[in-house]
């Protein structure tokens, strides 16, 4: 990154990280995405923030295709420089955002892949409870089944974050929500707590609700471990599954929002796709025309 992009860049980032609460790893990836377009812009003779153009930013896109970057990344690049941007218009430190008015890539919207319920059952059913590994594994997957939250949100649950037939979550910009969950994981998660967290936890675990069997919290990476291990999928899968499960079901779009965290409608309505597809297979399987 050049010189002069660095205050500016790292000021942002610190206002990012306390306003949003972002984590170190997103702000990581911010990082890179600015320091990759001010490093292409000071290629191109640039000398401040405040004198790169849409020419610049046009040209940057056009730079990233020709290097094989896909729509999502190019997109996602875009992104974080016009956040940027916006930021230091409202700081009067540029006066123009590069990428205003600069269409973005058009993105093949891949639709998410749905594990078939009896798929998830017989695989929840078949760890071993016997073992205080099998409990919390069991637990934890029939959780987030039953849940649909985010890796990050299971990961940060408490102990005192599950009772009776609802869970409490913080999820993205710190927002907390109550969801509910199915009494078999209400029964999993008795259990594991009962007789599988006591023999697991050590010293450092504190009150995290998953425990690693050094006896510390179970993160992130030590989740999606246990669900490759147990499912063979990663935990994004078991959200969509969730999600379309419940659409399947007859369950409202603006409920299934409300139940994944998700601002947007729109980002809910990919499931809808899911469904329709769902109604033609049990249309062509059922109907004597079809």
């Amino acid at each position: 990154m050049p010189d002069w992009a660095v205050r500016p860049v790292d000021g942002y980032l610190d206002r990012m990280r306390d306003q949003r609460e972002l984590s170190p790893h997103t702000l990581e990836a911010y990082r890179r995405d600015l320091a990759q377009f001010f490093a292409f812009c000071g290629d191109e003779g640039v000398g401040s923030i405040a004198a790169v153009r849409r020419q610049h930013a046009r040209r940057y896109l056009g730079s990233l295709s020709a290097q094989g970057y896909s729509k999502r990344s190019m997109t996602r690049k875009a992104s974080a420089v016009r956040s940027f941007y916006n930021d230091a218009g409202r700081r009067n430190s540029a006066t123009v955002n590069p990428f205003e008015g600069v269409s973005r890539p058009r993105l093949d919207r891949p639709l998410p892949h749905a594990i078939p319920s009896r798929t998830l059952v017989h695989a929840i059913e078949t760890i071993d409870p016997t073992t205080p590994e099998g409990l919390r594994d069991r637990a934890l997957i029939d959780t987030l089944y039953s849940t649909g939250l985010r890796v990050s949100e299971l990961a940060s649950l408490a102990v005192d974050d599950v009772g009776g037939d609802m869970v409490t979550v913080v999820g993205k910009g710190r927002k907390t929500r109550r969801v509910p969950i199915g009494r078999p994981a209400q029964e999993s998660v008795r259990r594991y707590l009962g007789q599988g967290r006591p023999r697991l936890a050590g010293a450092a675990a504190g009150n995290s609700l998953w425990v690693g069997l050094r006896g510390g919290p179970l993160g992130t990476r030590g989740i999606r471990s246990v669900v490759r291990k147990r499912v063979a999928t990663f935990p994004h899968a078991l959200r969509h599954s969730f999600a379309t499960h419940l659409l399947e079901g007859g369950a409202d779009l603006r409920s299934v929002q409300d139940l994944l965290g998700h601002t947007d409608l729109a980002t809910t309505q990919i499931y809808t796709a899911v469904t329709r597809q769902h109604l033609r297979g049990t249309y062509d399987r059922s109907h004597p025309r079809a």
